[in-house]
């Protein structure tokens, strides 16, 4: 596979090593070392992973880690030959946070988090490892908690959206809210809209968009009134699906400023204490809906066909597969080789 183009950057998110493991019933997690050495081996016709995107939470990079923990982690992963972008602020109850819509206290709670996270990612920085990327959020709560109050809820998120937009602006950071059908007032394309447009700082707080979680969005999971598909949809009818995922595309589109590349076959999955939402499959998974080149594209390009050159990495993200799965070597050289196809086919110099 010859390269195409420069840009953007391939990375690999660490968390499937956490989300939805430890706990009881669930698999055990998977240290970083273990996801750094099976990153920085994937290789496909020359082309490796640049870099990765973290979760700040413990037992891999701790929200409350000292500049020697940090020093040792640039130390690890700049050994690797990779970068840091991406890093997801652990704003949940169970991770220190807390509802972006609850009581003064578990805002604040939410907040904390951010800053801490927002102070992590500025010392990367500093520390060379880090030259992009932004702090994942989002609204840490859950669908039916938030129908009890939707227009109350909704404006409570995006008073402490816009709270965490003066922590950010003040690192030199910017938030991306990830929409999933888990997360309450983020659960539709239309939830997300009236949110991003409530908060009304798009030069500081945008749109996280996941291929495996807005594909969820097209079927109306959690809401459906919003969904773009109709139901008991015919999965071989190709113009339909596209035509859904341009609609919701050429509305998120605008707000989006970090993307991850994944593929769904349509169901949900929830492992651990993570709840159910976008099932997350293997890059070559037979079961998957989506033409992940091309439905990329609606993604990263344009409605005039253009890239939108928004951001300058995109990640790979697999949450709770198996850790046999993830223990197998051809599992990241398959990701990667999609990832690579993305690029080539919607990159730039």
């Amino acid at each position: 596979m010859a390269i195409q183009h420069r840009y953007p950057a391939l990375h690999n998110a660490m968390w499937p090593g956490l989300v939805g493991k430890g706990g009881p019933g669930a698999e055990p997690p998977i240290d970083l070392d273990t996801m750094l050495e099976k990153t920085a081996a994937a290789e496909v016709d020359g082309v490796t992973f640049d870099g990765v995107d973290l979760f700040l939470f413990d037992p891999h990079v701790s929200i409350d880690s000292t500049d020697d923990d940090l020093k040792r982690l640039t130390d690890k992963i700049a050994g690797h030959d990779l970068v840091v972008g991406s890093l997801v602020a652990p704003v949940w109850p169970p991770t220190g946070g807390g509802s972006a819509m609850g009581s003064d206290d578990e805002r604040q709670a939410f907040l904390t988090q951010v800053r801490k996270a927002c102070a992590i990612g500025q010392k990367l920085k500093d520390l060379g490892i880090r030259t992009y990327g932004i702090i994942r959020i989002d609204s840490a709560a859950s669908p039916a908690d938030w129908a009890k109050d939707p227009a109350g809820n909704t404006k409570k998120i995006a008073e402490t959206f816009r709270l965490a937009a003066d922590i950010a602006e003040q690192h030199g950071e910017r938030l991306a809210a990830e929409g999933e059908i888990c997360w309450g007032g983020m659960h539709s394309v239309n939830r997300n809209l009236e949110l991003l447009e409530a908060v009304g700082r798009p030069e500081t707080v945008g749109f996280q968009a996941d291929m495996a979680h807005t594909l969820l969005f097209t079927m109306g999971y959690n809401a459906p009134d919003d969904r773009l598909l109709p139901e008991n949809f015919d999965w071989s009818d190709r113009p339909t699906l596209d035509a859904a995922l341009r609609k919701m595309t050429d509305a998120l589109r605008p707000w989006t400023i970090d993307f991850h590349v994944a593929q769904n076959d349509a169901t949900v999955k929830g492992s651990g204490s993570h709840d159910k939402t976008g099932r997350h499959c293997p890059a070559l998974d037979p079961n998957g809906k989506l033409d992940i080149v091309e439905h990329s594209g609606f993604w990263l390009r344009d409605e005039q066909g253009n890239p939108t050159r928004k951001f300058q990495h995109i990640c790979w993200d697999g949450c709770m597969f198996p850790n046999q799965v993830m223990g197998q070597q051809k599992t990241w050289n398959d990701i990667l080789g999609v990832m690579a196809a993305v690029r080539n086919a919607h990159g730039w110099d």
